[in-house]
């Protein structure tokens, strides 16, 4: 198990969420609102200056108009 969030899973992890809010076109400031943080936090999470928790991870997704479910598989398949 990863012991640190500098892990290359967690690595993985940060790139899939930089990637899905890309993909839609969003801004950490766009993101931000929808998930009603503000923007530096959307940033630490993706510098990896902050742990996501699955509740947040799926808010991610779904502010990002992507299936949770599809967005996992794409996870695990990056090796995460």
């Amino acid at each position: 198990m990863p012991s640190s969030i500098h892990h290359r899973r967690y690595e993985v992890l940060r790139k899939h969420l930089r990637n899905l809010r890309r993909s839609v076109g969003l801004t950490q400031a766009e993101l931000g609102v929808r998930l009603k943080v503000d923007q530096s936090y959307v940033s630490k999470v993706e510098r990896g200056e902050r742990y996501m928790d699955i509740l947040f991870y799926l808010d991610w997704c779904r502010a990002c108009k992507q299936p949770p479910e599809a967005a996992i598989i794409a996870l695990t398949k990056a090796g995460a």
